[in-house]
Formats: structure tokens, C-alpha cells, sequence
């Protein structure tokens, strides 16, 4: 099945230190939950994991990522993932990432993600796999947003060469609660138009 998500978001720090950090897969990786760098194979190839919870199923997508396409000039990668997790499931697909310098110093980000996925996750069905997917992109926009708009976010100054593999962060994508979230926000709205319409 699969999916295609578009998300963007605004981090207050210049374009070419916003580059720099998203062309650094550790510490790219130190912000996507339950998110592990294995392997530097070479300048634009890495091999990790993610774990992915959806109530008593925990499910573990190893695989690579792979820089396919680099433009420093108009600030665009495109990266190509592919993962397969033991129980015989699979999520293969593309991910395109866009900066613009903001007239304030800041930096917008365009994310365009088209993914394939196949296994037990589909159970929850191709409008929550997009629902929670919005909601771990702001996530992991968050976690950017601490890198990269607070001194401890120096680190990424540095490129990738000095960076060691990142471990995995301790707390693995919880699709359950995000489920839960993202039924509530849909439920608030309908009930906000339902009480808005006039009465007949």
C-alpha cells in the first residue's frame, strides 16, 4: 500500500546550518524516535533501523538509505529507503527534503515522502498510517527545532565526518497513542462544524 505525505516546517537558524544538519545522518537519526544509525557505508549510503510499536506488536525495520540525488545549490535531496522487518513485512520508498531561506534568517523545510508499506502495521489502515504519520513528522520537526535554535545545537556545525553513529533513542515509535490523537483531533473537528452549522 502506499503512502504519500507532505509536510513542512520553520527552524529558526539559516538555510546553510539547517542543510548541513538534514545532510548529517546522525544527527538526523537522534531525532526520529525509536530511529538507529548502524553503518556509514560511504558519503551517501547508511545502513540502521527503526522500531515501530502498535499496541503488543513491536515490529523492527532494518535497511539502508541511500542519497540518490544532491543539489547544495537550490538546498534539495532526494533519498531512497528501503526496510524489511523479520516477520516478512517491508517499507520501501523515496523521501524528498527542500529548504528556503526565510526573510528573517530562518529556514523553511518541504518534506515529500512516497512509501510503500506491507506487513502488520497495515492493520491500522492507509488514513491512520497518514494521520500518525503527520504526527511523528512534527515530532521529529521538534526535535530539529532543539538541535538547531539552542547552543547545544552547535554539534552540527561540525559535518558528518567527526560525528560518530547515533544509538537508538530510547523511546521507539508508539503508534498506539498517536492512533488515539489523531481520532480525537478528527472527532473535535467534526463536532466543531457539526455545532457550527445553522439550525435548520
Amino acid at each position: 500500500m502506499a503512502i504519500e505525505i507532505r509536510e513542512t516546517f520553520q527552524v529558526a537558524a539559516p538555510d546553510e546550518r539547517v542543510w548541513r544538519f538534514l545532510m548529517d545522518p546522525a544527527q538526523v537519526a537522534r531525532c526520529v524516535p525509536g530511529a538507529s544509525l548502524d553503518e556509514v557505508v560511504d558519503e551517501r549510503t547508511f545502513l540502521g533501523s527503526v522500531r515501530v510499536r502498535l499496541g503488543a506488536i513491536s515490529v523492527r525495520y532494518q535497511g539502508r538509505v541511500r542519497f540518490d540525488e544532491i543539489d547544495p545549490a537550490a538546498r534539495t535531496v532526494r533519498a531512497l529507503a528501503d526496510g524489511r522487518e523479520p516477520g516478512g513485512g517491508t517499507a520501501r520508498g523515496t523521501l524528498t527534503s527542500r529548504l528556503s531561506a526565510l526573510p528573517d534568517g530562518g529556514t523553511e523545510v518541504i518534506a515529500e515522502a512516497s512509501v510503500d508499506l506491507t506487513g502488520r502495521v497495515m492493520q491500522v489502515g492507509r488514513g491512520m498510517i497518514q494521520a500518525v504519520s503527520a504526527q511523528l513528522f512534527k515530532e521529529f520537526a521538534e526535535q530539529v527545532r532543539t538541535q538547531l535554535e539552542t547552543p547545544a545545537g552547535g554539534a552540527a556545525e561540525a559535518g558528518t565526518a567527526a560525528v560518530p553513529p547515533a544509538p537508538a533513542r530510547e523511546d521507539a515509535i508508539r503508534i498506539l497513542p498517536l492512533v488515539f490523537g489523531a481520532l480525537w483531533t478528527a472527532l473535535t473537528r467534526f463536532f466543531r462544524r457539526l455545532v457550527g452549522r445553522p439550525t435548520p
